[in-house]
């Protein structure tokens, strides 16, 4: 017997596995997998609860099953919530447990993505040790997927399926974000409290979507906050957060949850990027790639928030620290971008006063 942390690898008898429903979709070809099986061995043992319920591994103990195997190793995992045991225990016949609420689903299946995950990381370390000439994609190697499921490390399809019935895991992924929310000490304590009542709301039957771009909205404007009122940030970076937060409350009750969200992720993505440009102040910017004219532009409110950043930005920097630190190519960049926007600056009030010349005249 063998063990790790969590689980003990021992044998069993296979009559003694039991299999729930959730676990009884189409397996694939069965056939090929005992062909697999019979001529390299089980590679990877399946994974049982303690008391015998299948986890992960139905296609395994099928072909087993049909190659009359009798007996196998299997890895006992310990620490699976009674509720998922329960769920994994339920049967076609078994029509009088009671419903999972959203955010019950999304609980049993953060920890069934996880029990999925451990067991291809299993399952990456045994075929590891195959032979160079052996294909464990081809042929199963008594491990592999069937076609059309996850591969290696990719649990949540798999975790969804056997939790709700369906492939898609977007919902599940979204309301499992807003728990992390909620527990994490770390975060502001409204944000966790709106996350909180998001998730009552979700039970209650509301929108999952909106509630998560409600939470990330405020997630983001925290973090907005909490840079501005940090005295160990750069006065620049400090003063770009509190702008962006202040515009952030003004449009909060009139944009939709998504507009919200997005202006959010924005302006904290662009104090992000500040934030790296000022540690690494003293060493030469990376090239950038040219701009095509064919690529996609942004729209005018992005135009509106850079031009807000950037107010009165020259008084945040000294000119003869500047003058003394900033090698030539980062110089060439300034003026580059400088020369770019003085002539976009022209274009753009020559259209200003045809527009409104025309206007007049009308």
């Amino acid at each position: 017997m063998t063990g790790t942390p969590g689980h003990i690898e021992l044998e069993r008898s296979i009559d003694s596995i039991r299999i729930g429903s959730r676990h009884r979709a189409d397996l694939g070809d069965i056939d090929a997998l005992a062909t697999s099986i019979e001529r390299q061995g089980l590679l990877q043992p399946i994974t049982v609860t303690p008391d015998g319920m299948l986890v992960c591994g139905a296609r395994r103990l099928a072909a087993l099953r049909q190659l009359g195997v009798r007996k196998l190793n299997v890895w006992v995992r310990s620490g699976i919530s009674d509720r998922l045991t329960e769920l994994l225990a339920e049967q076609d016949d078994n029509t009088l447990h009671k419903p999972l609420s959203p955010t019950e689903s999304a609980t049993l299946y953060r920890e069934l993505k996880q029990l999925l995950a451990e067991e291809a990381a299993r399952r990456q370390q045994a075929t590891r040790f195959q032979a160079k000439d052996e294909n464990p994609r081809s042929d199963g190697g008594g491990e592999s997927p069937p076609p059309g499921s996850p591969r290696a490390g990719e649990a949540r399809g798999q975790a969804a399926r056997l939790v709700t019935g369906q492939d898609s895991y977007k919902r599940l992924e979204q309301i499992a974000d807003l728990q992390h929310i909620a527990g994490d000490e770390s975060t502001d304590a409204s944000v966790r409290a709106l996350a909180r009542s998001e998730l009552d709301g979700i039970d209650q039957g509301g929108a999952v979507s909106s509630a998560h771009q409600r939470v990330s909205a405020q997630h983001s404007l925290a973090e907005l906050e909490a840079i501005a009122a940090d005295l160990s940030r750069p006065a620049g970076v400090r003063h770009a957060s509190s702008a962006s937060a202040a515009r952030l409350h003004a449009v909060e009750q009139s944009a939709s949850a998504a507009e919200l969200e997005q202006l959010a992720r924005e302006a904290l993505a662009r104090v992000k990027a500040a934030k790296k440009s000022t540690s690494g102040s003293h060493h030469p910017a990376p090239a950038r790639p040219a701009v095509s004219r064919d690529e996609a532009k942004l729209p005018a409110r992005a135009f509106v928030f850079l031009w807000s950043d950037l107010r009165d930005w020259w008084m945040q920097y000294d000119v003869d620290e500047l003058a003394a630190v900033l090698t030539g190519e980062q110089w060439d960049q300034f003026e580059e971008t400088l020369a770019g926007t003085i002539a976009f600056a022209e274009s753009l009030r020559a259209l200003r006063s045809g527009s409104r010349a025309t206007a007049v005249a009308r």
